[in-house]
């Protein structure tokens, strides 16, 4: 996974990609207090999918047009995993996003 993660980073590369992500984390955390507190069960599965909007459109506007999003490349799971990872590294400061 640390392979994994350092690859990421570096389909990663411009802090404002990376502020899109992390955008994207903050709308599935306030998505998922949301579905818990409203007790609409269903659409809890949509949680992991809220981020994609934020991030796939990280990429196009600010990666450019050959990086595609890491879940494209590799598998969801890692993806996810990393995304969190990338998450928790912006809040601690180790990874920046301006």
């Amino acid at each position: 996974m640390k392979s994994y993660y350092k690859e990421y980073l570096d389909n990663h590369s411009n802090p404002k990609c990376r502020l899109m992500h992390f955008i994207g984390q903050w709308a599935t955390i306030f998505f998922t207090i949301g579905v818990i507190y409203l007790q609409s069960w269903l659409l809890l599965p949509l949680a992991p999918l809220v981020i994609y909007p934020f991030a796939i459109s990280g990429h196009i506007l600010f990666e450019g047009k050959g990086n595609k999003p890491s879940f494209f490349k590799m598998s969801f799971l890692k993806a996810k995993i990393a995304d969190w990872k990338m998450f928790v590294d912006i809040l601690k400061g180790e990874v920046t996003i301006w």
